[in-house]
């Protein structure tokens, strides 16, 4: 995406705020983990999630999200995934991502009305869904160990929400074609996730049953230290989402049926972060009803379609 606006400044704050974090010991960066207070916002170290069987991805992360107040109905009702976030105590931090936050967030909108377009919606058809949406801005920080095993950055997987905006310093991500082939996708001032011309998360594939499939990606082991920040655009916590009569077919609405947005993303994070999997294991929280796995959406579980 170029013209979007962002002013360099902002970019270069951000950056330096996650630099600024990362460069801090383990102890201390744990101090401020994910987990510690609800939410679901703050610090995730290397090996917190797991996206498929085997090593642990190598990274580590800061979370945060869309600002609700602690007077805010859906925080006064517990739901996960909302809320205030966790600001570290560091020089600037909170000054830097904030308005990082605010001025991305504000761009997602614009290709939200698109997507509408592209699915045969009207412009505006999706703006009231993301009054209080719990769309997560994350730092990551990919480290370099020459000697260590090629562990993937991240290994493959798909986005939870409807579409991610991605700013890198570094190359190494690669999107997965639909027979499982990697195409690197070179970093850009600021730039999308995209399978051929379109940016696809697990709701768009289940509101146009399965015709716009969620985007398989995933990092490489990384050559040189890397910093990412991606916008995972998602819609508001309670609406329910389900195929659109466009894209109706026989066996379509089964097949994607209709889980709210929170309860959506609430599974997919319990399954994939190891703090929520052993509350999951201990009985203390429960998946959704109708929960899916995270393995059920993407397009490795597509027919290729013959030359």
């Amino acid at each position: 995406m170029t013209g979007h606006g962002i002013e360099p400044d902002k970019i270069s704050a951000l950056r330096s705020a996650a630099e600024q974090f990362f460069a801090k010991e383990l102890d201390w960066k744990m101090a401020h983990q994910i987990g510690l207070e609800r939410g679901h916002k703050g610090f995730v170290p290397e090996g917190e999630e797991v996206y498929s069987a085997g090593k642990p991805d190598h990274k580590e992360a800061y979370d945060i999200g869309f600002e609700a107040a602690d007077d805010h109905p859906m925080v006064l009702a517990g739901l996960p995934l909302i809320g205030g976030n966790k600001w570290p105590d560091l020089p600037d931090f909170k000054n830097a991502v904030q308005p990082y936050y605010a001025a991305v967030f504000d761009l997602g909108m614009h290709p939200m009305r698109a997507f509408a377009l592209a699915l045969r919606q009207p412009e505006h058809a999706f703006d009231a869904y993301v009054t209080c949406p719990p769309s997560k801005l994350r730092l990551i920080h990919y480290p370099v160990e020459p000697s260590a095993d090629d562990t993937p950055g991240i290994r493959s997987h798909t986005d939870y929400e409807c579409f991610t905006l991605l700013l890198a310093d570094q190359s190494g991500l690669e999107v997965l074609n639909s027979a499982g082939n990697g195409l690197t996708h070179h970093h850009s001032p600021l730039t999308a996730k995209r399978r051929t011309s379109s940016t696809w998360g697990g709701m768009f594939e289940v509101m146009t049953a399965g015709a716009f499939v969620a985007t398989s990606h995933r990092v490489r082991k990384v050559r040189h230290e890397r910093y990412s920040f991606p916008l995972f655009f998602a819609f508001h916590y309670g609406i329910c989402i389900r195929p659109l009569p466009p894209f109706v077919t026989p066996g379509s609405e089964s097949n994607y049926q209709e889980p709210s947005i929170g309860d959506h993303m609430w599974s997919m994070a319990l399954q994939t972060y190891r703090y929520l999997g052993e509350k999951v294991k201990a009985g203390e929280l429960q998946l959704p009803l109708g929960a899916r796995k995270t393995s059920t959406f993407g397009n490795f579980k597509k027919e290729v379609p013959a030359p």
